[in-house]
């Protein structure tokens, strides 16, 4: 994501161009930090009761089963571990205030110069968000029906989720479009990206045995060949890939060349600030590659 140069033409983003500027921005929630010690201070227990109950605060008290078919790739007994006990020690309001709070502050420790470079950012963002169609797309849908933020940090940090949650709604989509289950889906990704098992193992809860099952149905389909991808399952991940990417770009449109160029450089600065400070780790379970890579 280098930066362009007096004189390069301007080419505009496309939509896996965003998403590289986006997902570190709203990820500083999962690994900074300020907004694990925000959500054990409001009493939510551990880190996975902090994931699934912020995450899910923007659809309400939900119960078990609506966040599993969302969040779509989490064993069920995962989800069920935290919800919807995480209810009974903080609600969705004090924990949609603590997880905006807390990435805030994680954004102006990685980056001191983050609310100058908000303010101009968060009107472009949000002329995305309101053209965007929320039909079939229940987070970002969520995400977007919530009260705006004065504190312009803030306010770009869950406009920046709106629209990372958008394309991870299109993405379930793509995935049950071609018959995967959330199992199967991990183990294509996991193969096709030559990613150690006990990521997801470990990170979605996903038995060994239950691995294993994807992927001999996986491999019944023709997709995998033992641990390696085959040709019709590495042409199937790039035609997920490519759905995704076209069910994300249309929002984008409503902006302009100029408009697009100084959003996207302004993102691209604040995700260069968070993924070189090595907030993330890598490799990780949202498929998000390390610097100079994919």
């Amino acid at each position: 994501m280098a930066a362009l140069r007096p004189g390069d033409p301007w080419v505009r983003p496309d939509a896996r161009a965003w998403w590289r500027c986006l997902e570190p921005v709203h990820a500083v929630t999962y690994f900074a930090p300020e907004c694990r010690e925000r959500s054990s201070a409001i009493g939510l227990r551990g880190f996975w009761m902090g994931y699934f109950a912020a995450r899910a605060a923007p659809l309400g008290a939900v119960g078990p089963a609506t966040v599993e078919a969302t969040f779509f790739n989490f064993h069920g007994s995962m989800v069920r571990r935290a919800i919807p006990d995480a209810w009974s020690f903080a609600d969705p309001h004090s924990i949609l205030e603590a997880r905006r709070v807390g990435a805030a502050a994680a954004l102006r420790r990685l980056l001191p110069s983050v609310d100058e470079l908000a303010a101009p950012l968060v009107p472009s963002l949000h002329r995305v968000i309101d053209d965007a169609t929320g039909a079939g797309r229940s987070l970002f849908s969520a995400n977007r029906g919530l009260d705006r933020s004065t504190d312009p940090v803030e306010r770009l940090w869950q406009a920046c989720t709106c629209l990372r949650e958008h394309r991870g709604d299109g993405h379930v989509a793509a995935l049950t479009t071609h018959a995967l289950d959330g199992c199967e889906a991990l183990v294509l990704f996991a193969v096709s990206e030559g990613i150690p098992d006990t990521l997801f193992l470990q990170g979605r809860g996903w038995s060994s045995e239950e691995w294993e099952s994807a992927r001999r149905r996986l491999e019944v389909r023709g997709l995998v060949d033992g641990e390696h991808i085959s040709p019709a399952g590495r042409e199937l991940r790039r035609a997920i890939e490519q759905l995704t990417d076209e069910l994300a770009a249309p929002p984008f449109a409503v902006l302009g060349a100029a408009q697009q160029a100084s959003l996207w450089e302004g993102l691209r600065a604040i995700a260069d600030a968070v993924t070189t400070a090595a907030v993330i780790p890598f490799p990780n379970p949202m498929g998000f590659p390390a610097p100079g890579t994919g």
